[in-house]
């Protein structure tokens, strides 16, 4: 039978989603656990296949996999999560096609940026925003990644301020390596009055303009959601929901106690 399962991760306690030698890593964590519990024998084995990489220090809410596995009552959230470090939880599962895949089956993918947003000119953000809707080549948007396209199509990019932090949400069916990050970048150039719309327009553009761009901080960016035919149907884990609601609540309140004592150590008498 072939499973997919809804993952959620703290990306900043690993060097990205996609397994790599000698380093800790998201698949590398679930695949150990998947063995353990002898719901694979191994990712080749069980066609196991990732909707998309993450990088080092990406987070994610919505990441989806999927994999053959012959024992489908222990391929639930509560019995893997029993076998994952805190910073990864599966809350969700469905029982899915043969010839389910993960990657090439989104219909789009959502994911959002959260940055302080003080300093910016959220009027001309989410003015430019407008700008990179649609049908473009983003090759100034993004990492070389051997002889991939750069062409993309985004759907949507949703701008809201939330007190002192500003969220962008930008949402696609696919995207390329850094893109996301990128785009966060040249928006808030352009926040900040560093860049034009129309430096924007140049780098939509380039076959005529190059530009190397920085890309945003990976901590501030999560995959929030990916999104599916309607024919999939999730089931959800209340207790695996509750579980991870629990643990990252306490992670709150110890982040919340070092920004104060931060505060305090930098604080001029």
């Amino acid at each position: 039978m072939r499973v997919a399962l809804k993952l959620a991760y703290i990306g900043t306690e690993f060097h990205g989603s996609q397994i790599q030698p000698n380093v800790e890593t998201v698949e590398g964590e679930l695949f150990k656990a998947l063995r353990k519990l002898g719901i694979i024998e191994s990712p080749k084995a069980s066609r196991y296949i990732c909707a998309g990489r993450t990088d080092a220090g990406v987070h994610a809410l919505g990441q989806v996999i999927s994999f053959n596995t012959d024992k489908p009552n222990l391929a639930i959230p509560r019995v893997i999560n029993s076998e994952l470090p805190p910073s990864i939880w599966a809350w969700a599962h469905a029982e899915v096609p043969a010839d389910f895949d993960p990657r090439r089956q989104a219909l789009s993918r959502r994911y959002r940026y959260i940055m302080c947003g003080e300093a910016y000119d959220i009027p001309k953000i989410r003015e430019a925003s407008k700008l990179l809707l649609g049908t473009h080549d983003f090759a100034n948007f993004s990492k070389t990644d051997g002889d991939k396209g750069t062409v993309r199509t985004l759907e949507r990019i949703d701008i809201r301020v939330d007190g002192e932090l500003t969220k962008i949400d930008v949402i696609g069916n696919s995207f390329l390596w850094n893109m996301v990050r990128k785009i966060v970048s040249a928006l808030s150039m352009i926040g900040n009055g560093v860049r034009d719309e129309d430096w924007l327009r140049q780098m939509l553009s380039p076959e005529i303009y190059e530009e190397g761009l920085e890309p945003a901080p990976p901590y501030g960016l999560t995959l929030m959601e990916i999104t599916y035919s309607e024919s999939i149907e999730w089931i959800e884990d209340s207790y695996s929901l509750r579980r991870a609601t629990d643990l990252n609540y306490r992670r709150i309140l110890e982040h919340r106690v070092m920004a104060e004592v931060l505060e305090e150590l930098i604080a001029k008498e």
